[in-house]
């Protein structure tokens, strides 16, 4: 697989490509050390599933498309409309439309704080020390697998938020990844920095529409919460039935901070997803939510995995999963304290409710302890609609249908309801409807 990327997107083409963008000396460089590090390192090996086969070479790295710029929301497709307050101009706002930025919205109250909120090209060009700091430096590495090392040097767009010091943010900050051009993959790079003292929410959409057409998406996303900072992530993953997507979302969480991840993982395609916490500081805290529908053929395997280094820290893990018609989901749920964790605490839940006799799931809980003194715990099940809830129902009139659908949807509701953003939310029940019916 990478002998055939490397040869067509090769240094030449990388050197190209930075330019075009008027990237610092430094990312060029990082591309161009990816590049040779891909061509060695192996694919990662997530348990159970095979992705050997999976196809992630199909794919554009530039879309052919013009893109144009929005000056309103009103002209957003309604598919893409939905996932914002379209009453609302001022909201803080961002969206790109085949990886180019098409339309942003920071109040000029945040600005004057120093808030940064912008595409990750016009970070590397405005902020470039500091994107620097951040970049594939302690959350993930580039030499971890060759999807890491690929997304290094391919990387063709993401965003960059930065939370000064003691700056509360009231209203959310909103991306939208809008993929329009078929054939492009997205090389997604996002990086959230929370510096000491400050808040904020954030939710981002990834969402497409093509099913025949193949591409892929290589998605990385490194959160930083510094001490007693706290990071609110929401998102709604819907790539179409076409994009074969690894998607790792890693954080890191310092003395009194705190993050919490509430993801809505919608791919109709194949999807292997990680997201992992180290809790470094003492006192730290992470609670990482996450629902899934999956239907059709479609394989997904998922890690949630919360690393306890500090004292007094606090990692809860819970997972729920649909499963129709053929598909297959693998739960991955890991407590992992370490030395030292004093008093920690590492909890999980992983659930897999399956509509259809073909459906497959798997719910794997692990704890990994290294420490005497302290407190963890997991469930984990695998099954079918409850009958006793069913029976319950509809002995108060309420139809078949009906019945499951609001078993499934109160199944799903902790991590639903757990998304910032009203129309987000609205809408990731909407999707989830569909997806279900």
């Amino acid at each position: 697989m990478s002998v055939e990327i490397t040869a067509k997107f090769d240094k030449s083409y990388l050197e190209r490509f930075s330019k075009a963008k008027q990237e610092p000396d430094w990312m060029r460089s990082f591309r161009l050390d990816a590049l040779a590090k891909a061509v060695e390192i192996e694919m990662p090996q997530p348990d159970k599933t095979n992705i050997t086969r999976w196809d992630f070479s199909t794919f554009a790295h530039q879309s052919s498309k013009s893109v144009a710029q929005l000056s309103e929301v009103e002209s957003l497709p309604d598919t893409i409309k939905d996932f914002v307050d379209v009453k609302n101009q001022q909201q803080n706002l961002l969206i790109l439309r085949d990886q180019t930025k098409s339309y942003q919205v920071l109040s000029d109250e945040l600005k004057n704080q120093g808030v940064i909120f912008t595409d990750i090209f016009t970070a590397l060009t405005e902020h470039g020390d500091l994107v620097k700091k951040y970049y594939m430096t302690d959350a993930v590495s580039v030499d971890e697998h060759k999807l890491t090392a690929l997304h290094a040097a391919l990387m063709n767009g993401g965003a960059f938020i930065y939370i000064p010091k003691n700056v509360v943010l009231e209203d959310p900050l909103q991306v939208i990844f809008w993929q329009e051009d078929a054939d492009l993959a997205l090389f997604n790079h996002v990086i959230i920095v929370a510096e000491e003292n400050s808040q904020l929410t954030y939710v981002e959409n990834y969402l497409s529409s093509h099913n025949e057409t193949h591409t892929v998406a290589n998605v990385i996303t490194e959160v930083f919460a510094h001490d007693n900072a706290k990071i609110s992530f929401g998102s709604v993953d819907h790539f179409a039935h076409g994009t074969t997507a690894y998607i790792n979302r890693r954080g890191i969480a310092y003395r009194d901070a705190k993050i919490e991840w509430a993801l809505g993982q919608m791919n109709d395609g194949n999807t292997v997803s990680e997201n992992v916490t180290h809790l470094l500081g003492d006192h730290s805290v992470c609670y990482a939510k996450a629902v899934s529908v999956g239907r059709g053929d479609q394989i997904q395997n998922f890690t949630a995995k919360i690393v306890n280094h500090g004292k007094h820290s606090d990692g809860i893990i819970l997972q729920h999963g649909v499963m129709k018609d053929e598909a297959t989901a693998i739960f991955h749920g890991i407590g992992k304290i370490e030395h030292g964790g004093t008093k920690a605490n590492a909890e999980q839940e992983s659930r897999v409710l399956m509509l259809s006799k073909g459906a497959r799931g798997d719910a794997n809980p692990i704890l990994l302890i290294d420490e005497d003194d302290v407190t963890a715990g997991h469930a984990a099940s695998v099954g079918r609609v409850d009958p006793v809830q069913l029976y319950y129902l509809m002995s108060r009139g309420i139809s078949k249908q009906e019945a499951e659908r609001l078993i499934i949807h109160g199944f799903l509701a902790p991590v639903v309801q757990e998304i910032p953003i009203t129309a987000v939310r609205e809408q990731l029940t909407d999707v989830i409807e569909r997806k279900v019916y």
